[in-house]
């Protein structure tokens, strides 16, 4: 199992209110069978628009490239359920998220795939991405144990519902790897059962 206690990288901030999952994947890349390659198309039209406005998207911006973390604002992830939205920031590159609030689906999603989604205040979000325009190189560090994000001199409160907390701080989020690491136990059960006798591996 994976344990997620800290993370530390380059930040991207993403403004706006309300920015819903058909904003962050369009629809029609929902056909695919795997969700590698979707990092290539997060915020496709959105970026598309501003591109033809003569604007840049930060996804478009050579000064975030690379960035680890992704600072947003009110209601992130709201709209359907799909999973490709969190999914395509993920391939993208983003291992956390900051933002004022989220989509509860778009927010269990995050969980389930090992995206801390932390909250900090509308104020706060807005400091951490001009923070981040002003220098892109700053480093943040998303911390859940502390419940705090920093970034050089700048420190904000950070809050997780205590359920996926503990789940981030134990590696419970990680099903996969629960499952892998009670494989034993399995085993050892199954041998004991009658009727299975001869069918375990």
């Amino acid at each position: 199992m994976t344990i997620i206690t800290t993370l530390s990288a380059r930040a991207i901030p993403v403004r706006g209110n309300d920015i819903d999952t058909d904003r962050i994947i369009p629809a029609r890349f929902l056909r695919c069978v795997t969700f590698d390659g979707l990092g290539a198309h997060a915020f496709e039209d959105d970026r598309a628009q501003l591109k033809a406005q003569g604007k840049l998207h930060a996804f478009d911006d050579p000064r975030f490239v690379g960035a680890g973390i992704l600072i947003a604002n009110s209601n992130f992830g709201c709209g359907s359920s799909r999973e490709h939205a969190p999914q395509a920031i993920a391939k993208w590159g983003v291992k956390a998220i900051i933002a004022v609030s989220y989509s509860e689906i778009f927010f269990g999603n995050c969980v389930a795939m090992g995206v801390p989604a932390l909250r900090v205040a509308v104020a706060d979000a807005d400091a951490l991405q001009s923070a981040v325009e002003a220098n892109p190189s700053l480093i943040v560090t998303a911390d859940l144990h502390a419940q705090q994000v920093r970034a050089g001199a700048l420190t904000v409160a950070a809050t997780l519902p205590d359920g996926p907390r503990q789940q981030f701080l134990t590696g419970a989020w990680d099903a996969l790897g629960q499952l892998v690491e009670g494989l034993p136990a399995v085993r050892a059960t199954a041998a004991g059962l009658p009727y299975l006798r001869g069918f375990a591996a």
